[in-house]
């Protein structure tokens, strides 16, 4: 799988490991949203969140001697940072108050598909033959699937076709962000990814103090009372979601396909479901996992003949 010039540069190991922290790490992050949304409205938990890891990834790029303030950097980071960060990360957060964590993910495993969809500079590539165009609507069955079960009333859940609509709308964008990162934010020879990520984290986070204060999250919010669960929450979120698995996301999209890193879909929803049932001991129904098995089927259609 990862064969070819760009990974002996990047080294074996660190792609490998890379790739763990995308696929399994990321898929953990969705009951942890959960759980820190129960004591920290969304907005105000985005800007702590990211708050502290940019600050923190970007004071380690500055200690290594990096040249973190290249205002080409700075620039392109603030696009990618925006549209890939704060707008799926706050839809995803902003879904979770209508639906359980595990329908998240599995929603949110459509992103490959929508990455092959508007890739636009590899549209002669991916649809050169019939079997692509099948995984990409076989994954918008999925989706459409998943939808339909969200017409029904549920009193625990009111309105859960608002999450799933949000949930796309997250899709859409952080699949626009994936694909700006690997095409304009530079290339990987010219931008450290680790300074790159640490700004994306930065703006992201000026965008959730923004909407938190004009929500009245941050003035309205007693930090005494959060409880204990939430502060471990949001540690692991910053820490292994953000630290670790958001950097490996974005360095990986220098050295492999944007389709091929967008794979992390196949495995994400899974672990998040397992965490999910075991942990917040949420209901899965057989339509959604019949839905996360469409959705699969198809992202690994597409993503089958993109590696070729």
């Amino acid at each position: 799988m990862f064969s070819g010039s760009k990974q002996a540069g990047a080294g074996k190991t660190g792609v490998w490991f890379a790739y763990f922290l995308i696929y399994v790490v990321w898929g953990s992050t969705y009951y942890f949203i959960g759980v820190a949304l129960e004591g920290l409205p969304p907005f105000l938990l985005g800007a702590i969140r990211f708050s502290v890891a940019g600050a923190l990834l970007l004071g380690w790029c500055c200690f290594r001697g990096e040249p973190v303030f290249r205002s080409s950097l700075i620039r392109k980071s603030a696009v990618s940072g925006i549209v890939l960060l704060f707008v799926d990360m706050a839809v995803v957060m902003l879904a979770q108050q209508y639906l359980d964590s595990s329908l998240v993910a599995i929603i949110a495993s459509s992103t490959a598909i929508w990455i092959m969809a508007l890739d636009v500079p590899m549209w002669k590539r991916n649809f050169h033959n019939a079997a692509t165009l099948t995984g990409i609507l076989i994954g918008f069955l999925g989706v459409i699937m998943l939808y339909i079960e969200q017409l029904k009333p549920d009193a625990t859940h009111p309105h859960r076709e608002y999450g799933v609509l949000i949930l796309v709308f997250g899709c859409i964008s952080w699949s626009l962000g994936t694909l700006y990162a690997k095409y304009r934010s530079a290339a990987a020879e010219e931008v450290n990814a680790f300074a790159g990520s640490a700004w994306q984290m930065l703006f992201a986070s000026a965008m959730f103090w923004l909407c938190s204060f004009i929500t009245g999250d941050a003035g309205h919010t007693d930090l005494t009372k959060v409880p204990a669960t939430t502060w471990f929450s949001l540690a692991y979120l910053i820490v292994f979601g953000s630290l670790m698995a958001y950097s490996a996301y974005v360095w990986l999209l220098k050295v492999r396909p944007a389709t091929e890193v967008g794979t992390h879909a196949y495995v994400n929803p899974i672990v998040a479901v397992l965490i999910g049932t075991t942990l917040g001991k949420e209901h899965v129904t057989p339509v959604q996992i019949a839905g996360l098995a469409v959705i699969l089927l198809g992202v690994m259609l597409v993503s089958k003949r993109y590696s070729r």
